[in-house]
């Protein structure tokens, strides 16, 4: 029977592969799924809920961050930020369904944390876009594809 730190174990690969940290949640799901010792549906729900969770890290991170624009310190001129926040209003909230893709997808939701993005409709945006792609996971592994 499976015991909850394996789960604790995914969720936590879940929420890390999310922030800045590099780390690949992907594989664990894909590897416990295989094993036929847990709930699919479980699976898929811890490793969307961590993930998200990482996300809005992230975007408490960003908001963090926008309070030391100003600073010499700070890693983004105001010139880049001027430009990321004219990309995020062209293209518009609907830019973080792509917050599951590697490489551009954590830094979107920073950006969003730093451009204000309301809490709710980011995590909504967020939760559908992570989900579905651990649902694609899931449904790779057990064939249902």
């Amino acid at each position: 029977m499976p015991s909850f730190a394996e789960y604790g174990a995914l969720f936590t690969a879940a929420f890390l592969s999310a922030t800045l940290f590099p780390f690949q949640s992907e594989a664990v799901l894909f590897a416990m799924l295989l094993s036929e010792r847990y709930s699919e549906w479980l699976l898929i729900a811890v490793a969307s809920v961590g993930n998200t969770l990482g996300s809005v890290a992230n975007w408490f991170l960003g908001r963090f961050l926008a309070h030391f624009e100003g600073r010499r310190w700070f890693p983004v001129k105001r010139e880049q930020m001027k430009k990321a926040e004219g990309w995020y209003h062209r293209y518009g909230r609907w830019t973080l369904l792509l917050s599951w893709m590697p490489v551009i997808g954590d830094p979107l939701t920073l950006v969003a944390g730093v451009l204000r993005e309301p809490l709710p409709v980011f995590i909504l945006l967020v939760a559908v876009a992570k989900t579905a792609r651990y649902l694609t996971v899931g449904a790779l592994s057990l064939g249902w594809m």
